[in-house]
């Protein structure tokens, strides 16, 4: 058999290789199980495909891009290699070359998309075919606490202790939570052997700016670059198509890529990347190109990635060949606010959600960083660094000053608020702002009111925003976006410490007018909550959400919050059967507790003014239950007898006594005191 060295050399025509790329595939073509972090463009590849090459049978490779799989099957054919993918994209001719391929023996690499391990006779097929190893692509993916999860990752370590051989798993970006997870789920929880060979990508211009006009942003970024490869990522499939149709007007060859495009219009996209120098896509994160194109030389963002694991993963398409590359990441309170929403909306626990916030928060601390983002950024994944010379802020040192003092207002105003209040609440706090929710709580008469007055509402909404990146505040999931604070503020707040944030941001935000939204800041994470309770219930029932009910309702109920079915009864939107239906799972939302079930007869008055003269009729006839002295006959009228007095209103004990279900003894024991109860209502 060759040696991998060899292979390198005359198959990939490679003289050496890449720092830290022998051990591991001397480590994998060993048989042991191995986990390699390597960074974008590290030559992970080449670390399973020579190990693959050298030894007998097939190695199975398990990758989530199916763009990526068909790249590097390709590439190896083009070389001269056996190699072979099945997934969803394939046509049936190339199906059934695999399986001929395979049948004869001559497939060395078998790309296999994760959706296939659901299928039984995969593991069949795979213990037919001679499968000695295993190789995982994107490995974070099987960490549930990781930026792009897919579910059928979590098969992967099935697969290997049924089929009873070696796995080697490849990220390029994994935190040590990360890490620790794809330990456990794809071996076990024993420690495989592990290479962590670096983040650093020297070669990458990291740049960050505050949205202003983004799309004519994106075009500046991109006509200064015109006539290079360059990735556009946008958070929405329908601003995939804007964007690629405004590049187009001003004169560069775009096209858009999503998942909403025909399987044969995406696989026509990638071939034409591919082939085609100069050409511009503008794709949404969630199909991520995937595409092996080692000469993209830029790469930017149109909305604010997930995390800083999404952000790496991205940028790190550019660059490739190790060749200067450049990107743009443009970011604003809008983003912000979508991202909150998106995890605040999820159905995952609540310690996942706070690990998620956590997560953004450190990503708004790269976007407000005061300097060297490589230095932070490669801090984040444990490793240290001095200032690059290849950022925004080592080409243009951000502008700074002592924010102590706002800081600790800040922190004061949330910690006399009880944490539980949100940052525009904050805000009207600070800014003297006598809102009537402000007015309501007696907040106007905290010693913080108004003492922020000499920054606008949008540069305080800066400072919240760098506060948050620094990770001294934190949306509590559990009381809906309320803010509280961490213990990195406690020695800024006690004066132990001073903090410096930028100025430029707090400036640029006050010179922009504040952004119209559906609710306010305030309202947005209980509007998230509650839209996460409807979309449970809606997939429960197998409907739309607006079945359930309609946006506007919800925003109604986030704004209002009602705090029992009463008030929800009042919701625009809420009828009887839905209050019945849904009523007391969206209160139980609102207020944090369950609602105890109304007897159907109370709920037929709930949100009418006879629906509190019930509640008081039903509490005179238990405390007469018998008699005033407590030592009659009981007696005791029905509940819909109540409801009929209470809808009724009867103003004389004659009255009282022609309602059905009285007559003269329950009138005698309770008439008088009915009466009262009437005439104070």
């Amino acid at each position: 058999m060759p040696t991998p060295a060899d292979l390198l050399s005359s198959v990939f025509g490679f003289s050496e290789f890449r720092p830290g790329q022998a051990e591991i595939v001397d480590a994998v073509l060993a048989g042991q199980n191995t986990l390699a972090i390597m960074p974008t463009g590290g030559g992970k590849s080449l670390c399973f495909q020579l190990p693959a090459m050298c030894r007998e049978g097939v190695t199975v490779v398990v990758s989530p891009l199916i763009a990526l799989m068909r790249d590097q099957v390709r590439a190896l054919r083009a070389a001269g290699v056996e190699a072979g993918a099945l997934t969803s994209g394939n046509t049936d001719e190339e199906t059934e070359e695999v399986f001929a391929a395979l049948d004869e023996g001559r497939l060395k690499l078998l790309y296999l998309a994760p959706e296939r391990l659901a299928s039984g006779a995969a593991l069949q097929m795979l213990r037919r075919v001679g499968v000695t190893a295993i190789a995982v692509d994107e490995a974070h993916c099987v960490s549930q606490w990781g930026h792009d999860f897919r579910p059928d990752y979590l098969r992967i370590g099935e697969l290997r202790r049924a089929l009873g051989v070696p796995l080697a798993a490849f990220t390029a970006t994994a935190d040590e939570e990360t890490r620790t997870e794809i330990i456990e789920r794809l071996f076990d929880g024993e420690a495989p052997s592990t290479f962590l060979r670096g983040f650093d990508r020297p070669n990458i211009h990291l740049a960050f700016e505050v949205k202003d006009n983004p799309r004519k942003q994106i075009l500046g970024f991109a006509a200064a670059r015109k006539g290079q490869s360059g990735i556009v990522y946008c958070g929405t499939r329908a601003k995939t198509e804007t964007l690629a149709q405004a590049l187009r007007e001003a004169g560069h060859p775009a096209t858009a890529y999503h998942g909403g495009m025909d399987a044969e219009d995406r696989r026509a996209t990638e071939a034409r990347f591919q082939r085609e120098d100069g050409l511009i896509v503008v794709a949404t994160v969630a199909f991520g190109m995937g595409i092996d194109k080692p000469d993209i030389r830029w790469v930017a963002h149109a909305d604010l990635p997930k995390s800083i694991e999404s952000y790496y993963q991205e940028i790190g398409r550019s660059g490739r060949d190790g060749t200067p590359a450049e990107t743009l990441t443009l970011y604003g309170p809008d983003d912000i606010r979508l991202r909150r929403s998106q995890i605040d909306e999820g159905l995952a626990p609540p310690e996942r959600k706070d690990a998620d916030h956590a997560r953004l928060n450190a990503l708004l601390g790269l976007a407000e960083a005061t300097a060297c983002r490589r230095e932070m950024l490669l801090r984040y994944f444990g490793e240290t660094s001095g200032p690059c010379g290849n950022c925004d802020l080592c080409d243009r040192p951000a502008l700074l000053f002592d924010a102590t003092d706002a800081v600790r207002k800040a922190l004061s105003a949330i910690l006399r608020t009880g944490e539980s209040f949100g940052a525009g609440h904050l805000i009207d706090i600070l800014t003297g702002n006598a809102t009537e929710k402000v007015r309501q709580r007696g907040h106007d008469q905290l010693p913080t009111f108004a003492v922020g007055k000499d920054l606008s509402k949008p540069a305080w909404g800066a400072v919240f925003r760098q506060m948050m990146g620094r990770d001294l505040v934190r949306p509590d999931t559990e009381r809906y976006g309320a803010l509280r604070m961490t213990d990195a503020a406690r020695p800024i707040l006690r004066g132990e410490e001073n903090i410096t944030l930028r100025k430029d941001t707090i400036e640029a935000a006050a010179s922009r007018p504040v952004v119209k939204t559906l609710v306010s800041d305030e309202d947005a994470p209980l509007l998230s909550a509650l839209k996460a309770k409807r979309r449970a219930l809606a997939e429960a029932a197998r409907v739309p959400a607006y079945v359930i009910f309609p946006d506007r309702t919800l925003i109604e109920m986030a704004e209002t919050r009602p705090q029992d079915l009463d008030g929800m009864a009042r919701i625009n939107g809420i009828g009887a059967k839905k209050l019945e239906s849904y009523g007391g799972a969206f209160l139980a939302v609102i207020t944090g507790a369950e609602t105890g079930a109304l007897h159907p007869q109370r709920m037929r008055l709930a949100g009418r003014d006879a629906g509190a003269i019930f509640d008081r009729l039903a509490e005179v006839q238990l405390q007469l239950h018998r008699g005033p002295d407590g030592i009659d006959k009981p007696l005791s009228c029905t509940q819909t007898t109540l409801r009929h007095i209470a809808e009724k209103r009867p103003a004389t004990l004659a009255e009282i006594d022609r309602i059905s279900g009285m007559g003269s003894a329950k009138t005698d024991r309770f008439g008088v005191a009915f009466l009262a109860v009437i005439a104070e209502e």
